[in-house]
């Protein structure tokens, strides 16, 4: 009711012209999964929470109390056991970051005290989450350093169950995946592609990986039943309803004969990452894992422990790496074989702290942070994932080549800072003393040892927004009224010649 006004203006241009003109997916209905909006319990727990923090300031890294423990994946009880402070994205717990006292498991919500109900008492996850509380770097900075540097040096491991897994089958697959992902996806079976779908703006409505799956008899969850093309679609999590809305909708406007299913609940998935990743998967996987054998953007159908699973070659953080999808029953056993391999190159749990740092560091983008509907993959450096040289639509094409045609308005770009002062997003960017844009995401980078962030600049002149016009300005970032003297990188600060993901470590 508060925001009416400008939702109502932005629903009236999304009637008209079939997409509103601002960004408004925190606004959409969509972007919740069936099992939350039937729960009465989530709606009644989330809005009472919701409505007491409304004045509330908003810290970086707070997290609700309410609603939780909806959807957990096999790994839950194992790693909460270890230590780990969950984050809640759609009602899914993933691992934020490891306590290393003693575990910090998420209570039943309280009420804060409401309605007659008894506060949780001795409740160590509210105790580690009112320590965020803060616009300076958290107390356990050091623990989230801990878990980057030997992902950066050794190995870890990274529970990322909560994704979105989603095969694209029947008569006109090949139809709709040309339609719907700006890459080409149709390369061999066994190759996997990252992608972006656009909306008719070319704007950019999801970052996801494709496989291209053989076709056979279906071996569920891990293959469909196909006997023409088939692609599996792995979709971050937190946005994976939005993704099956947008594919669900494109199929039907565009009349495919095609289906779209969703196994998220029945695979969960751990990505293996580091150095030394290959040297323990080898051990546990019954598959050649050299780069020849099995190279960067490919997948397999593998034994893993005993149990089969889909391997998959990709990195989400820079490093030479893996990622595992395993079906339900077969996770807590593939974990602890990986982990018992791992032991003596000094394997640890690491969470999505972590991975928001690698990420950024490598200069990898968040949808919905680095990326959005109102953004388009030239702007946000992705021209790579569009298939421009080929001569195949899709859909957003022709904005794409037109705005190619007039040349940028506005890009992304890497800021780095000396000062050892935290950054979060919406900081402000000046060039020469001018405001040109504002940070979309920032982090710690501790491999490179600096403060990151990543926003979209333009020229306040209205001109194009090139290479020349990055490299002759003197730029500052503005946190709480303070301005720091920032570089602007073209390219990530970390491993800008992509060594490392090929497993090349000098």
């Amino acid at each position: 009711m508060m925001l009416g006004g400008g939702c109502g203006r932005e629903l009236a241009k999304w009637i008209i012209h079939g997409r509103p003109e601002k960004d408004m997916y925190g606004y959409d209905i969509r972007r919740f999964h069936s099992s939350l909006t039937d729960n009465a319990r989530w709606i009644r727990e989330r809005s009472h929470e919701s409505y007491a923090k409304n004045y509330s300031v908003v810290f970086p890294f707070d997290e609700p109390l309410a609603s939780r423990n909806m959807r957990k994946d096999p790994f839950h009880e194992v790693l909460t056991e270890q230590g780990c402070v969950f984050q809640e994205r759609h009602g899914w717990e993933r691992p934020g970051w490891f306590n290393k006292d003693r575990p910090a498991p998420v209570k039943g919500y309280d009420y804060y005290g409401a309605y007659n109900m008894r506060n949780n008492e001795n409740y160590k996850y509210r105790e580690l989450l009112s320590k965020e509380y803060t616009f300076d770097f958290p107390p356990h900075h050091d623990v989230i350093k801990s878990e980057c540097l030997s992902c950066r040096h050794d190995v870890a491991v990274f529970n990322m169950s909560y994704f979105g897994k989603f095969y694209l089958t029947g008569p006109d697959a090949k139809k709709a995946a040309d339609w719907l992902f700006s890459a080409d996806v149709n390369k061999k079976p066994g190759s996997t592609v990252y992608t972006c779908m656009l909306n008719k703006r070319g704007g950019v409505e999801a970052d996801l990986t494709v496989s291209r799956l053989d076709p056979g008899p279906a071996k569920l969850p891990l293959a469909p039943e196909s006997d023409g093309d088939a692609y599996y679609l792995a979709i971050g999590g937190g946005v994976a309803e939005h993704n099956w809305n947008h594919i669900k909708t494109v199929i039907q406007d565009q009349g495919f004969r095609c289906q779209l299913t969703d196994h998220s609940e029945d695979m969960g998935m751990i990505s293996i990452q580091g150095p030394k990743s290959r040297a323990v998967l080898q051990e546990v996987l019954d598959t050649d894992l050299s780069n020849e054998a099995f190279p960067f953007s490919t997948h397999k159908l593998v034994k893993a422990a005993g149990h089969q699973v889909r391997a998959m070659r990709l990195s989400f953080v820079g490093e030479l790496g893996w990622e595992l999808h395993i079906p339900k029953v077969s996770c807590v056993p593939v974990y602890r074989a990986v982990m018992a391999a791992g032991a003596k190159h000094g394997i640890i749990n690491s969470g999505y702290r972590a991975i928001d740092s690698l990420s950024i560091e490598k200069g990898y983008r968040h949808w919905h942070a680095d990326l959005r509907p109102d953004d388009t993959p030239l702007e946000a450096g992705l021209a790579f994932t569009c298939k421009m040289k080929r001569p195949i639509p899709f859909q957003g094409r022709e904005r794409l080549e037109k705005q190619k045609e007039e040349g940028l308005r506005r890009r992304i770009v890497c800021f780095t800072i000396n000062e050892k002062v935290p950054m979060f997003g919406l900081e402000a960017i000046f060039r020469n003393g001018v405001p040109v844009g504002h940070l979309r995401r920032a982090d710690y980078g501790f491999f490179i040892d600096k403060t990151l962030g990543y926003g979209y600049i333009r020229n306040p002149d209205g001109g194009v927004v090139n290479a020349d016009f990055i490299k002759s300005g003197k730029f500052m970032l503005e946190r709480m009224g303070v301005t720091y003297k920032a570089k602007a990188h073209l390219k990530s600060p970390f491993d800008p010649e992509n060594k490392r993901v090929k497993g090349i470590y000098e």
